[in-house]
């Protein structure tokens, strides 16, 4: 995983502080991508541990196009817990804004909505939306078996007209795939780096989705490969950042994943999907920024 070290690298010898919406102040770059071929292994990150388990259950409630954080919840996984629908609790800094969002669970029409569902008409987390939108993943897998070397297969997550309902605009907004050889590839695009906490998530997502598009088209995993906007390094990141970049990457070999009861991607469980043989430094805590 040098490819994602050699970003935090520049970020910390070449970022520009700049204020952020959060409060604390970030060093920032201009552009960056990050690359992998999947066929040396499942690009979750050695030089510190990163929790799969969370990443695969967030990938999950995306895929099934859930707006409700307690399903996140109630598979413990919290890394949702702070945000909510902006109609519902709107955004501040301030203690009683942040107990309303922490409290409401409704995110509004986030990623997995619009993967599923695109702009449709967004009423509650407990809407049945059957049939309502467009389902751009749906689209996706199905030109994927029948047209694959389709140039026109992205699904996006962003959707202006909906911002002022959603929990989060979204900061990965949009991926396509390609398949040449019998490859498949999976690029992804990225408004906002949060390189020391949202990236190393962002990296396993987008692989651990490429994997199970594999599986239902039956081809190849081919490279997996991140377009990255403003790529940034929060100010009190910076001591773990630069833990982090002593630490050898070549020191521990890239794990593996294996997906078992397969059926289709639309059937997919997290728990379906383990890691074989992965290893790491510790965990470097991260103080996320809300």
């Amino acid at each position: 995983m040098r490819t994602y070290v050699d970003i935090v690298k520049k970020v910390l010898e070449s970022g520009i502080k700049t204020p952020t919406r959060q409060g604390t102040p970030a060093y920032a770059i201009a552009g960056a991508i990050f690359e992998h071929d999947m066929s040396k292994g499942f690009p979750l990150l050695t030089t510190k541990k990163v929790p799969f388990r969370l990443i695969a259950t967030e990938l999950e409630f995306f895929i099934n196009g859930i707006t409700d954080k307690k399903w996140l919840q109630d598979r413990n996984n919290h890394i949702w817990d702070e945000w909510a629908s902006p109609l519902k609790a709107p955004y501040g800094h301030d203690e009683a804004s942040k107990k309303r969002m922490l409290e409401e669970r409704d995110l509004g029409p986030i990623y997995g909505f619009q993967w599923r569902h695109f702009n449709a008409p967004y009423k509650s987390f407990d809407t049945d939306y059957t049939n309502l939108g467009i389902d751009q993943l749906k689209k996706m897998v199905e030109t994927l078996k029948n047209n694959p070397r389709d140039r026109r297969m992205i699904v996006s997550a962003w959707n202006p007209i909906q911002f002022g309902e959603m929990g989060l605009p979204p900061c990965h907004y949009s991926f396509q795939v390609t398949v040449i050889n019998g490859k498949l590839n999976l690029l992804w695009n990225q408004r906002s780096v949060d390189t020391m906490l949202g990236l190393p998530f962002n990296i396993a997502s987008y692989a651990l989705l490429l994997h199970l598009l594999a599986k239902e088209t039956g081809l190849e995993e081919g490279k997996l490969v991140g377009f990255l906007a403003d790529v940034h390094i929060f100010e009190n990141h910076f001591e773990g950042a630069k833990e982090q970049l002593l630490r050898d990457t070549e020191k521990y070999p890239l794990s593996k994943i294996e997906t078992e009861n397969w059926k289709s991607i639309f059937d997919w469980k997290s728990s379906d999907t383990k890691v074989i043989g992965y290893e790491s430094y510790d965990k470097i805590p991260f103080e996320i920024a809300i």
